[in-house]
Protein backbone atom coordinates (compact mmCIF):
# COMPACT_ATOMS: atom_id res chain seq x y z
CA UNK A 1 0.00 0.00 0.00
CA UNK A 2 2.64 2.53 1.04
CA UNK A 3 4.42 2.13 -2.30
CA UNK A 4 1.36 3.23 -4.25
CA UNK A 5 0.35 6.47 -2.53
CA UNK A 6 -0.85 9.12 -4.96
CA UNK A 7 -1.39 12.87 -4.85
CA UNK A 8 -4.51 13.81 -2.83
CA UNK A 9 -4.44 10.62 -0.75
CA UNK A 10 -4.98 11.25 2.96
CA UNK A 11 -2.59 9.54 5.35
CA UNK A 12 -2.63 8.97 9.10
CA UNK A 13 0.44 8.26 11.23
CA UNK A 14 2.51 11.43 10.95
CA UNK A 15 3.51 12.69 14.41
CA UNK A 16 5.11 15.92 15.68
CA UNK A 17 8.31 13.98 16.34
CA UNK A 18 8.75 13.52 12.58
CA UNK A 19 8.60 17.27 11.85
CA UNK A 20 11.63 19.47 11.13
CA UNK A 21 12.77 21.38 14.20
CA UNK A 22 11.72 24.72 12.65
CA UNK A 23 8.11 23.67 11.92
CA UNK A 24 5.52 26.25 13.08
CA UNK A 25 3.73 25.52 16.34
CA UNK A 26 0.35 25.22 14.59
CA UNK A 27 1.69 22.26 12.60
CA UNK A 28 2.63 20.50 15.82
CA UNK A 29 -0.82 21.24 17.22
CA UNK A 30 -2.57 19.86 14.12
CA UNK A 31 -0.64 16.59 14.18
CA UNK A 32 -1.03 16.28 17.95
CA UNK A 33 -4.78 16.03 17.37
CA UNK A 34 -4.27 13.06 15.04
CA UNK A 35 -5.47 14.69 11.85
CA UNK A 36 -4.45 13.26 8.47
CA UNK A 37 -1.96 14.78 6.06
CA UNK A 38 -2.42 15.02 2.30
CA UNK A 39 -0.03 13.62 -0.30
CA UNK A 40 1.32 16.30 -2.64
CA UNK A 41 3.19 16.18 -5.93
CA UNK A 42 6.94 16.34 -5.28
CA UNK A 43 9.90 14.01 -5.48
CA UNK A 44 11.25 12.69 -2.19
CA UNK A 45 14.11 10.44 -1.23
CA UNK A 46 13.67 6.69 -0.82
CA UNK A 47 11.25 5.72 1.93
CA UNK A 48 9.51 9.10 2.10
CA UNK A 49 6.43 10.72 0.57
CA UNK A 50 5.75 14.43 0.09
CA UNK A 51 2.86 15.61 2.25
CA UNK A 52 1.07 18.77 3.33
CA UNK A 53 -0.34 19.62 6.76
CA UNK A 54 -3.50 21.72 7.08
CA UNK A 55 -4.09 24.25 9.82
CA UNK A 56 -7.25 25.94 11.05
CA UNK A 57 -7.03 28.82 8.55
CA UNK A 58 -6.62 28.77 4.80
CA UNK A 59 -3.20 30.40 5.09
CA UNK A 60 -1.92 27.58 7.28
CA UNK A 61 -0.46 25.03 4.87
CA UNK A 62 2.87 23.36 5.56
CA UNK A 63 4.84 21.21 3.12
CA UNK A 64 7.14 18.48 4.41
CA UNK A 65 7.70 14.73 4.02
CA UNK A 66 6.57 11.61 5.86
CA UNK A 67 8.28 8.24 6.24
CA UNK A 68 6.35 5.59 4.33
CA UNK A 69 6.90 3.24 7.27
CA UNK A 70 4.90 5.62 9.50
CA UNK A 71 1.67 5.30 7.47
CA UNK A 72 -1.03 3.70 9.61
CA UNK A 73 -4.06 4.40 7.42
CA UNK A 74 -4.75 5.69 3.94
CA UNK A 75 -7.89 7.00 2.25
CA UNK A 76 -7.99 7.82 -1.45
CA UNK A 77 -10.28 10.47 -2.96
CA UNK A 78 -12.41 7.72 -4.50
CA UNK A 79 -12.94 6.23 -1.03
CA UNK A 80 -14.73 9.44 -0.03
CA UNK A 81 -17.21 10.01 -2.84
CA UNK A 82 -20.07 8.13 -1.16
CA UNK A 83 -19.65 9.50 2.36
CA UNK A 84 -22.70 11.53 3.37
CA UNK A 85 -22.67 14.71 5.45
CA UNK A 86 -25.45 16.46 7.34
CA UNK A 87 -23.84 19.89 6.97
CA UNK A 88 -25.93 22.16 4.73
CA UNK A 89 -23.12 23.77 2.77
CA UNK A 90 -23.06 24.47 -0.99
CA UNK A 91 -19.99 22.29 -1.62
CA UNK A 92 -21.63 19.29 0.05
CA UNK A 93 -24.94 19.99 -1.69
CA UNK A 94 -23.11 20.09 -5.03
CA UNK A 95 -21.47 16.76 -4.21
CA UNK A 96 -24.85 15.18 -3.50
CA UNK A 97 -26.23 16.57 -6.77
CA UNK A 98 -23.30 15.38 -8.88
CA UNK A 99 -22.91 11.95 -7.29
CA UNK A 100 -25.55 10.18 -9.48
CA UNK A 101 -24.12 11.70 -12.66
CA UNK A 102 -20.54 10.74 -11.88
CA UNK A 103 -21.52 7.27 -10.67
CA UNK A 104 -23.43 6.64 -13.89
CA UNK A 105 -20.48 7.79 -16.02
CA UNK A 106 -18.47 4.66 -15.30
CA UNK A 107 -15.42 6.77 -14.48
CA UNK A 108 -13.44 6.45 -11.26
CA UNK A 109 -13.82 9.74 -9.42
CA UNK A 110 -13.23 11.11 -5.96
CA UNK A 111 -13.33 14.08 -3.59
CA UNK A 112 -10.24 16.08 -2.69
CA UNK A 113 -9.47 19.47 -1.16
CA UNK A 114 -11.36 20.75 1.88
CA UNK A 115 -14.40 18.58 1.17
CA UNK A 116 -12.31 15.43 1.03
CA UNK A 117 -10.46 16.38 4.20
CA UNK A 118 -13.71 17.02 6.08
CA UNK A 119 -15.41 13.84 4.88
CA UNK A 120 -12.38 11.75 5.80
CA UNK A 121 -11.53 13.28 9.16
CA UNK A 122 -14.76 14.73 10.50
CA UNK A 123 -12.92 18.03 11.05
CA UNK A 124 -14.94 20.96 9.71
CA UNK A 125 -12.84 22.43 6.90
CA UNK A 126 -15.57 23.77 4.58
CA UNK A 127 -17.39 27.09 4.76
CA UNK A 128 -20.27 28.66 2.87
CA UNK A 129 -18.02 29.92 0.05
CA UNK A 130 -15.83 26.83 -0.38
CA UNK A 131 -15.37 25.30 -3.82
CA UNK A 132 -15.85 21.59 -4.36
CA UNK A 133 -12.65 19.87 -5.51
CA UNK A 134 -12.97 16.59 -7.41
CA UNK A 135 -10.61 14.28 -9.24
CA UNK A 136 -11.27 12.00 -12.19
CA UNK A 137 -8.97 9.06 -12.86
CA UNK A 138 -8.34 9.25 -16.59
CA UNK A 139 -5.93 6.52 -17.70
CA UNK A 140 -7.42 6.79 -21.21
CA UNK A 141 -7.84 10.03 -23.16
CA UNK A 142 -10.86 12.22 -22.55
CA UNK A 143 -11.45 14.23 -25.72
CA UNK A 144 -12.21 17.93 -25.56
CA UNK A 145 -15.86 17.55 -26.53
CA UNK A 146 -16.36 15.14 -23.62
CA UNK A 147 -14.50 17.55 -21.35
CA UNK A 148 -16.74 20.47 -22.37
CA UNK A 149 -19.90 18.44 -21.82
CA UNK A 150 -18.72 17.35 -18.37
CA UNK A 151 -17.67 20.88 -17.43
CA UNK A 152 -21.09 22.20 -18.41
CA UNK A 153 -22.69 19.77 -15.96
CA UNK A 154 -20.28 20.76 -13.19
CA UNK A 155 -20.84 24.46 -13.83
CA UNK A 156 -24.58 24.00 -13.27
CA UNK A 157 -23.87 23.17 -9.61
CA UNK A 158 -24.69 25.36 -6.63
CA UNK A 159 -21.02 26.23 -6.09
CA UNK A 160 -17.80 26.36 -8.07
CA UNK A 161 -16.61 22.83 -8.87
CA UNK A 162 -12.97 22.28 -9.82
CA UNK A 163 -12.04 18.89 -11.26
CA UNK A 164 -8.57 17.56 -11.97
CA UNK A 165 -8.03 14.89 -14.60
CA UNK A 166 -5.43 12.41 -13.33
CA UNK A 167 -3.64 11.11 -16.42
CA UNK A 168 -0.79 8.56 -16.35
CA UNK A 169 1.62 11.50 -16.75
CA UNK A 170 0.22 13.95 -14.20
CA UNK A 171 -2.79 16.16 -13.54
CA UNK A 172 -4.56 18.70 -15.73
CA UNK A 173 -7.52 20.90 -14.82
CA UNK A 174 -10.70 19.86 -16.59
CA UNK A 175 -11.53 23.55 -17.04
CA UNK A 176 -8.30 24.07 -18.97
CA UNK A 177 -8.69 20.93 -21.09
CA UNK A 178 -12.24 22.00 -21.96
CA UNK A 179 -11.09 25.51 -22.89
CA UNK A 180 -9.85 27.05 -26.13
CA UNK A 181 -6.10 27.06 -25.41
CA UNK A 182 -4.08 24.73 -27.62
CA UNK A 183 -1.76 23.80 -24.76
CA UNK A 184 -2.64 23.13 -21.13
CA UNK A 185 -0.67 22.90 -17.89
CA UNK A 186 0.21 19.34 -16.87
CA UNK A 187 1.59 18.90 -13.34
CA UNK A 188 3.75 15.91 -12.45
CA UNK A 189 6.02 15.15 -9.50
CA UNK A 190 8.92 17.13 -10.95
CA UNK A 191 7.46 20.28 -12.47
CA UNK A 192 4.71 21.73 -14.65
CA UNK A 193 4.68 21.46 -18.44
CA UNK A 194 2.65 23.06 -21.19
CA UNK A 195 1.44 20.22 -23.39
CA UNK A 196 -0.96 19.83 -26.27
CA UNK A 197 -2.05 16.36 -25.16
CA UNK A 198 -1.93 15.39 -21.43
CA UNK A 199 -1.98 11.70 -22.42
CA UNK A 200 0.97 12.11 -24.78
CA UNK A 201 2.92 14.97 -23.21
CA UNK A 202 5.58 16.75 -25.15
CA UNK A 203 7.35 17.51 -21.84
CA UNK A 204 7.87 21.09 -22.87
CA UNK A 205 9.02 22.87 -19.75
CA UNK A 206 7.19 25.96 -18.59
CA UNK A 207 9.48 29.00 -18.77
Amino acid sequence: MVNSVLAHDLLWGMTPLQLPVDAPSWVTDSLSHGQPVVVRRALMGPGHVAIGVRGASREQRYATSMPLAAIQRRLRPEDLCHIESTRALPALQALAQLRPLLNASGWTWGVSGSAGFELASGIEALHAHSDLDLILRAPDPLDRLQARALLARLDASVCVVDMQLQTPFGAVALREWAGPARRVLLKDNRQAHLVSDPWQPSLERVA
